[in-house]
């Protein structure tokens, strides 16, 4: 299963806040690689207190395969598993901790926010807890 596009932005605390982004021109070229962009943080639905950061997610994709199974997998799946795949995703192998701050009317802050971006990326297995 080929990923055209998999965005591994990990967001702390984020859970609660309206977040925006924006790309520009998302063509890095072939394989997996760092991308950086805008993300925009914002206190509630108004956008009362804000924040901005640049911040790196993986982009791109890996090699992935798809084969007839072996003769013991379909006799250990009774004959109902007869393609095994073999898939990589673009994901995050090191990130870094980044504290964005929210601007409010009359100069006042809210406390730092800490998110997470991307400092490197490769191809690894696929796992659904990551995504």
């Amino acid at each position: 299963m080929c990923q055209w596009l998999t965005s591994s932005l990990c967001v702390v605390m984020l859970l609660l806040c309206p977040v925006s982004f924006s790309y520009e021109g998302l063509s890095p070229g072939p394989g997996c690689h760092l991308y950086r962009f805008n993300v925009t943080i914002r206190s509630d639905q108004r956008g009362t207190c804000k924040g901005t950061h640049v911040v790196n997610a993986c982009v791109g994709y890996c090699e992935s395969s798809a084969f007839p199974s072996r003769y013991s997998v379909l006799v250990a799946s009774n004959f109902t598993h007869n393609i095994t795949s073999a898939s990589q995703c673009c994901t995050i192998s090191k990130d870094a901790k980044i504290k964005v701050r929210l601007d409010c009317p009359r100069g006042r802050h809210h406390d730092d926010i800490e998110i997470l971006t991307a400092q490197a990326c490769r191809c690894d297995m696929c796992r659904k807890s990551r995504y």
